[in-house]
């Protein structure tokens, strides 16, 4: 596992509290995560991950997970709303098609729209997206874009992302290099700067891809 790599899973390990800093503190509205129960707090928290978990379910139920209890209506809604509904409708048996082990019977896309409907669905106050428009075709991408700008609205979000068209309107841009934070600002505040960040953004900088550069856009 690379520094990158490592630097995404601790970012997003310490917000859900799957382990504790040791010094300092992480504060949500003025409050340490610490004094939180932990379920309430991933209760508050959703989740879009590059490499989504699909069940051996129905379509349905795989979207049901996000909130148990939720009607059909419900469901609909949350797909409707992800860009998932019209795909949905021409799988074989609509909604109630089961997904094989590994999700092998939809697109990667596919089944990111489905994670989105999910994570719609339990209305979670925060968002953390790791890199959720990776490894898909560009047509996906704009309905998985659509689908997440929808999901931001009201909400503080984190973006972990390499394709930067997706945090540009972020109100505050953090890039990392070699785990350390080397710029802040907004996306015009960073262009204006000529640093790292321009050298990323207008694709002069070498070897961006291949190095430690990792760009968390907090939107709030």
């Amino acid at each position: 596992m690379d520094q990158q790599e490592r630097g995404k899973t601790t970012i997003i390990n310490l917000l859900m509290r799957f382990y504790d800093i040791n010094s300092g503190e992480i504060l949500i509205d003025g409050k340490n995560i610490k004094d939180v129960n932990k379920e309430s707090l991933r209760e508050a928290i959703g989740i879009v991950l590059q490499d989504t978990v699909m069940f051996n379910e129905t379509v349905r139920e795989n979207i049901r997970f996000g909130k148990l209890e939720s009607s059909e209506e419900e469901i609909i809604r949350a797909a409707e709303l992800a860009n998932a509904h019209s795909f949905i409708k021409r799988l074989p048996h609509g909604y109630d098609t089961i997904l094989s082990d590994d999700a092998g019977n939809i697109s990667k896309g596919q089944a990111q729209l489905l994670n989105i409907a999910r994570v719609i669905l339990n209305n979670p106050q925060i968002l953390v997206l790791d890199e959720a428009t990776s490894n898909v075709d560009t047509r996906m991408e704009v309905k998985i874009q659509e689908a997440i700008n929808k999901l931001l609205k009201g909400r503080t979000s984190f973006v972990i992302a390499h394709r930067l068209s997706t945090i540009v309107n972020a109100d505050k841009i953090i890039v990392i290099n070699n785990g350390e934070i080397v710029e802040m600002g907004s996306h015009e505040e960073l262009i204006n700067r000529k640093g790292i960040y321009y050298k990323m953004y207008t694709g002069i900088f070498e070897e961006a891809d291949d190095e430690s550069n990792l760009a968390d856009a907090e939107n709030n």
